[in-house]
């Protein structure tokens, strides 16, 4: 029998590697736990840790001084003359925005300028003291990211070289630091030529060196800088994950960690709690004294069983709850006596000149595993089943980009970004090789969302094998360190569309570290591979009306890449185009417009673009370029999206490329880099809602020919239950209903269940467009609704000239009721985290009229959409006909304000559904982010 072919290409890849160990490969050992509540958990942290000494850190975040240029002679000297202010964490060109030496580099053409900085050299200084009160035990001076290299002085001595963006240098700085000290980096030009390849040089996010939106490589001290004190035994990368599925269903885990002892006896005690992070419910407590034999050495590498009492699992977004814990572990050197203290209640820990080591992480209970296709395992393709904790689900996904060129990654903008993602249900994101090991806090907010994420490193087109080896090896080796606790990691990639090398070392070292330092979940050569398809037809050459049709009938395993760029809003297009070229069409070659394309229209972006917006309208202005383009790209993704979802789970996921931009410009981006949604951003939500009647579709202009569609109910919950009725309707271009049909309460079960088909007869071309409604009633109550368009292409512009309705806009302008009215809906699950956690509880204030609203952190995913829409709308149909792709907007004239504070500086307006299909006499009530300026108005409103 050949065994190869019983083995699937993960397996196969997986002896390839050559791993030596995995974080599991010691022994086992029981941990005796001992349950708690909240209030008993904080109050054995606290008598564990309230009088001990613990070894000492220090942030050297905040304003430094900056320079350009200089010998290393001259900048060691104290003298520097006149120097910018800049933030750590940040880069050198906010600074330079700030300080008023450059311009805005996302407005107009300001990113050529901002470019020539990018390849200067920048030195930074700052100088702190180190309290001489605290015990300063082998003080370590750690860097957690500097792009794209840089050099190290400390009080004038030279502490190295680094190449490499994404964590160090680190030093032992024991023998040079003082109670005052001066810090200098030397923060070395991003590499200059060929900017295809130019970035091989270094290890760096890549998709801003000229290749993808903007050519303009980051620069600067991007993430934070501290110092760090020595413990006396320090816990080292503590893991915690249930191994496998019969293990989070019974709350059984494992803990990997190691100790390092500074001194000859490492010997003491490890005290550890964990609670409930996120939701009330009972915790654990335990203790466990180590020999000095465990710290053997140097280092012991100890691996841990406990057992955690009604457990809550995570689940990724619309499969159930993000119930995450918290870990925290110290360890205390040194004899002690307080096991019996502790169980007794009766006296302090003791305490030592010896100093503690303190650890802390989230994380959550489940198993996510890849399990085979149903045609079973095969020796070429990866297992591309989607399970969590047994249960296997369609991957509904997009690509995700590095959040901004210029290093701005503030939690804030996080949220906002991920927030929008999990409005559109997204539950899977490819973080792509173009980018970066992404921050801890766009995990965070991942593993609070249900987003999981597969992180693919610093990589594309087999730039693995020019990179240099030791920096990719420790990106690698610091990043699966510092993200394998986090539940929201589904899998490792070892980089985009590489076609070449795939046995390289560098390729073999990653799949090697994903194995010894996490081993838990799956590692990818590249994507796409073994299964997974990316297409960019639309760049090929062929006709818009064949690339829609082609989407459409696109059937693969696991379409991980695909899409189509459309113009950001007109709102978004105004704040970087300069006025004097807004009213300019066509757009002047070699200006602002073309700046601003994909690629720099290096492929001929603008005359696609334009001849995929004239399908819909004519694109002879910015505002048709705009509604053109983005229709276009609705109809692009959204037929795929479901045809996939309709064909699981012989089709297990789809990643649209992509949700989010590096720069602001036209893109493929679902939301654009000012954080402001286009029109497919409500289509993707509508393809990926958990709960949809779907419609399939084959050919999208074909009047001339008869089709029949498939209808399916599309639940991911199975959450449908009692009465129901779904039904499907026609309407032609007088918008009359051509036909209906409607299926109740089937006897299929499932997430996908076909009920039947809708047959669309052929008809006169002046007939065009169709219009075809989906929704799912119960009660009365209409639990889904959406709509799609098909034979568009007919006669130009169809869609804009249906028969006229009349809309109504009714506004509550009680902002202080609305919020109100809409902090009641979540003051249950406050008060219960409130009682939960009232030690850690973190507030945020709301000031509405004079009385504040405190709504907790911890809380926010729950209710943020509440902060994102504090304000209500209703939207109102009296006309005689439906009106088609509702859409509210603010009526802004950014010719005349876009240069006032107020307007330059607010956030886009967002509304929680948008483009929305009401039939005649319908009302429809929606939460908004603004009223000011609200406006409405649909395909076919007067």
């Amino acid at each position: 029998m050949n065994t190869r072919q019983l083995l699937s290409k993960d397996r196969l890849d997986r002896q390839s590697f050559e791993a030596r160990y995995t974080p599991w490969d010691q022994p086992v050992q029981q941990l005796e736990t001992h349950t708690a509540d909240i209030r008993q958990s904080t109050n054995h942290w606290q008598k564990v840790t309230g009088s001990l000494n613990t070894a000492p850190h220090m942030l050297l975040d905040g304003v430094w001084e900056m320079i350009e240029g200089g010998a290393d002679e001259l900048r060691l000297q104290e003298n520097w003359g006149e120097t910018i202010p800049v933030h750590v964490p940040g880069s050198i060109h906010q600074a330079l925005v700030d300080a008023g030496i450059m311009d805005d580099p996302a407005f107009g053409e300001n990113a050529d300028i901002a470019k020539e900085y990018s390849h200067k050299t920048w030195w930074y200084r700052c100088t702190f003291i180190l309290d001489p009160a605290r015990n300063w035990q082998q003080p370590k001076l750690n860097f957690a990211g500097v792009s794209p290299a840089c050099e190290v002085w400390l009080n004038g001595h030279s502490l190295g070289y680094h190449n490499g963006a994404f964590g160090g240098p680190a030093y032992d700085i024991s023998s040079l630091v003082q109670e005052q000290n001066t810090l200098i980096v030397k923060v070395h030009p991003a590499p200059l030529g060929n900017e295809w390849n130019v970035w091989h040089s270094t290890v760096v996010f890549n998709c801003n060196y000229g290749w993808h939106y903007v050519n303009l490589p980051a620069v600067g001290i991007w993430q934070s800088v501290r110092i760090e004190g020595e413990p006396t035994v320090s816990i080292g990368d503590p893991y915690i994950a249930a191994l496998n599925e019969e293990n989070a269903a019974a709350g059984r885990l494992n803990l990997s960690l190691t100790l390092t002892s500074s001194s000859a006896d490492g010997s003491g005690t490890l005290h550890g709690v964990i609670e409930p992070d996120n939701f009330a419910g009972e915790g654990v407590v335990f203790s466990r004294e180590i020999s000095a034999d465990e710290v053997a050495a140097g280092e012991g590498h100890l691996h841990f069983q406990l057992q955690m009492p009604n457990h809550r699992l995570w689940w990724p977004i619309d499969m159930g709850e993000q119930s995450l814990y918290r870990l925290k572990l110290v360890y205390i050197p040194g004899p002690t006596e307080q096991a019996e203290a502790l169980q007794t209640g009766t006296d302090p820990v003791k305490t030592t000149a010896a100093l503690a080591d303190i650890r802390e992480l989230t994380f959550g209970i489940r198993d996510i595993r890849m399990d085979p296709l149903p045609q079973g395992q095969q020796p070429e393709m990866y297992n591309w089943t989607f399970t969590v904790n047994g249960q296997p689900f369609f991957a509904k996904g997009t690509g995700w980009c590095t959040m901004d060129a210029l290093m701005d990654f503030r939690r804030e903008k996080y949220e906002h970004f991920l927030s929008l993602t999990a409005e559109q249900h997204v539950n899977f994101m490819r973080a792509w090789g173009g980018g970066i090991p992404e921050t801890d806090d766009f995990y965070d907010l991942c593993d609070r969302l249900g987003i999981l994420i597969m992180q693919e490193w610093p990589t594309c087109w087999g730039s693995h094998a020019n990179q240099p080896y030791d920096a990719l090896e420790e990106t690698v080796i610091v990043n699966t360190l510092r993200l394998r606790n986090h539940p929201s990691l589904i899998m490792w990639g070892g980089g985009n569309e590489t076609s070449s090398e795939l046995e390289h070392e560098s390729m073999q070292m990653m799949g090697r570290c994903s194995v010894e330092l996490d081993s838990t979940r799956p590692f990818h050569r590249t994507d796409p591979l073994g299964g997974s398809t990316h297409d960019h037809i639309v760049w090929n050459g062929w006709t818009p009306a064949y690339s829609f049709d082609y989407y459409a009938g696109l059937d693969d395993i696991m379409l991980s890449e695909f899409g189509l760029a459309s113009s950001p809003n007109m709102e978004s297009v105004k704040r970087y185009l300069p006025e004097a070229e807004r009213t300019v069409w066509p757009p002047e070659p070699g200006k602002s417009f073309y700046h601003h394309l994909p690629a720099f229209d290096t492929r001929d972006e603008m005359r696609i673009l334009s001849e995929f917006a004239d399908s819909f309208v004519p694109c002879d202005s910015l505002e048709n370029f705009v509604i053109g383009t983005q229709m276009a790209q609705v109809v692009s993704l959204r037929h795929k999206m479901e045809r996939s979802r309709c064909h699981w789970p012989e089709q297990i996921g789809v990643v649209t490329y992509k949700l989010n931009d590096v720069y602001p410009g036209v893109s493929w981006a679902t939301i654009d880099w000012y954080g402001a949604p286009k029109m497919s951003h409500y289509f993707t939500a509508d393809a990926y809602a958990p709960l949809m009647l779907s419609v399939v579709f084959d050919k999208l202009n074909s009047p001339d020919q008869q089709q029949s569609l498939p209808v399916y109910l599309l639940d991911d919950q199975e959450q449908l239950t009692g009465e129901w009725t779904a039904g499907v309707r026609m309407y032609d271009a007088n918008l009359e209903v051509m036909l209906s049909e409607s299926w109740q309460d089937s006897d299929a079960h499932g997430q996908v269940r076909r009920l039947g088909q809708i047959d669309v007869p052929a008809y006169p071309l002046e007939q065009a467009p169709l219009l075809v409604v989906a929704e799912i009633v119960q009660a009365g109550h209409v639990l889904n609704r959406t709509f799609y368009w098909i034979n568009f292409d007919a006669r130009q512009g169809v869609l804009m000239h249906l028969p006229k309705t009349e809309l109504e806009l009714h506004i509550q302008t009680d902002r202080k009721k609305n919020q109100m009215e809409q902090a009641e809906a979540g003051l249950q699950d406050m008060k219960q985290q409130i009682e939960a956690e009232p030690h850690k509880l973190k507030h945020q204030v709301q000031q509405i009229g004079s009385e504040p609203i405190v709504i907790p952190n911890e809380q926010s995913d729950r209710i943020g959409s509440q902060n994102r829409y504090p304000y209500q709308v209703t939207i109102t149909n009296p006309g005689n006909y439906p009106a088609v792709a509702v859409e509210l907007y603010q009526a802004v004239d950014y010719h005349s304000v876009l240069q006032q504070d107020e307007y330059r500086n607010q956030s886009s307006f967002m509304a929680e559904d948008n483009f929305i299909w009401l039939d005649s006499g319908e009302s429809r009530t929606l939460q908004v982010s603004s009223i000011r300026d609200i406006a409405i108005r649909a395909w076919n409103s007067r």
